[in-house]
């Protein structure tokens, strides 16, 4: 495997793109993709990371003990079960109307006890935090968070960023480490990828693992809220897209498609398409692609739990100065459009990463894991190699995998209820 490092956002020539469909599976019965043209740029050759050759000897391991559950001698079976709700903080800034009702929601939905819910105070509508802002609020968190706590959600879509990392990895980490002086660097590892091992990352290594409750509006809050719930034990049926696109730049993950072909089973397809968009699908779970924007989004429908995500430079800018991803995205697609077109979950990065491929979510971590039975957070953290300039967003404790929700108060809100 060769590994290409090239700013996302400079460099284009004019190379056209390819327009036959790619490999797939179940061909001819599910929706072909819709071709645009994109230029694609030059790029200059790099040694393969150590973590990327790891990751591949995963995959072709059939994930292997990485992913496999392992109990340690001596550890209960409690501690071996996915993250549950007990184990979650919920972050709200009560200056903001929408993180509050966003949060007021969520705690109903999932049942929260108030000793896991924090709220801070800081001016609503800022998109980014100096590092002095951020240890000022870390440090009030931590201060109310009790100490068997192992993920944090925050109840807001913006800030996104501290300084030039996301606000998900800040938290999640508890510190801002990276070089700003060239963003496209390499990151640190982080411990938690590919740990399928580990099912308690503060207690194990210190990590609580962040993903932000993302909405630029409390009913759009409410929506993703429901679709996480209705997502739990359901088992779902549904096809994984996976789009190779004419942008070589942004196609990078293209180059792990193959291994994850062996991840369909019945009832659950793996579709391989080359195309710049997918136009139409009825039964959305994952949708993979690189690309500044993704065309026709709107247009497929996605199951509860879906997750998506687009490969480009800052898809993690959330918001612009209107508040809303009208603006964010620097002129490329924000990744809350995945949410506010019905996914559950998705990532971007916030600053210029270059096509790091260990920046960016391996998809056939991701799908192992869910598919596993685990959470949201757990599988979508544990995919990226490199999270520090990722931000995670959607529904946390999503489980579509796991067991059917029990009656009562566990089962939480439901929409209509």
């Amino acid at each position: 495997m060769t590994f290409i490092l090239n700013p996302l956002s400079r460099e284009r020539s004019t190379a056209p793109p390819k327009g036959e469909p790619g490999g797939t599976m179940d061909a001819g019965r599910y929706p072909r993709p819709v071709m645009q043209r994109h230029p694609h740029p030059r790029a200059r050759p790099l040694p393969v990371l150590p973590c990327v050759a790891a990751a591949s000897a995963v995959l072709l391991l059939g994930i292997g003990h990485l992913v496999g559950s392992v109990i340690a001698p001596g550890a209960s079976e409690a501690a071996n079960t996915p993250l549950e709700a007990r184990h979650l903080a919920l972050v709200i800034n009560a200056a903001d109307p929408v993180s509050e009702a966003i949060g007021a929601r969520y705690i109903q939905a999932r049942g929260l006890e108030p000793r896991q819910v924090i709220r801070v105070r800081f001016p609503p509508g800022r998109l980014t935090l100096s590092r002095a802002e951020f240890q000022a609020l870390h440090q009030e968190v931590r201060r109310q968070t009790p100490p068997e706590i192992q993920a944090y959600a925050l109840a807001w879509a913006a800030p996104w960023r501290v300084e030039c990392v996301s606000i998900t990895s800040a938290f999640a980490f508890g510190r801002v480490r990276s070089d700003c002086g060239d963003t496209c660097r390499a990151t640190p590892l982080s411990p938690y990828y590919a740990r399928g091992d580990v099912r308690r990352p503060w207690s194990a290594l210190g990590v609580r693992p962040t993903m932000l409750l993302a909405a630029s509006t409390a009913e759009a809050g409410r929506a993703l809220i429901a679709r996480g719930l209705a997502a739990d034990g359901t088992t779902p049926p549904g096809t994984a897209y996976l789009l190779s696109t004419s942008d070589e730049a942004r196609n990078r993950r293209a180059e792990r498609y193959d291994d994850l072909l062996r991840a369909a089973a019945p009832g659950f397809r793996v579709q391989v398409l080359r195309g710049d968009g997918l136009q139409g699908a009825r039964d959305v779970m994952l949708y993979i692609t690189g690309l500044t924007a993704v065309p026709d989004l709107t247009s497929n429908r996605f199951r509860p739990g879906a997750v998506g995500d687009h490969l480009t430079s800052f898809g993690g800018m959330l918001t612009g100065p209107s508040g809303h991803a009208d603006d964010g995205g620097n002129g490329q697609m924000s990744a809350l459009r995945w949410l506010e077109a019905g996914a559950t979950g998705s990532y971007g990065t916030v600053v210029e990463p270059c096509n790091h491929l260990s920046k960016f979510p391996n998809p056939g971590l991701l799908l192992a894991y869910y598919r596993r039975g685990d959470t949201l957070i757990e599988s979508y953290w544990r995919s990226v190699a490199m999270p520090e300039q990722g931000v995670f967003i959607g529904e946390p404790l999503a489980r579509p995998w796991g067991p059917r929700p029990l009656a009562g108060k566990d089962a939480g809100w439901r929409p209509g209820v």
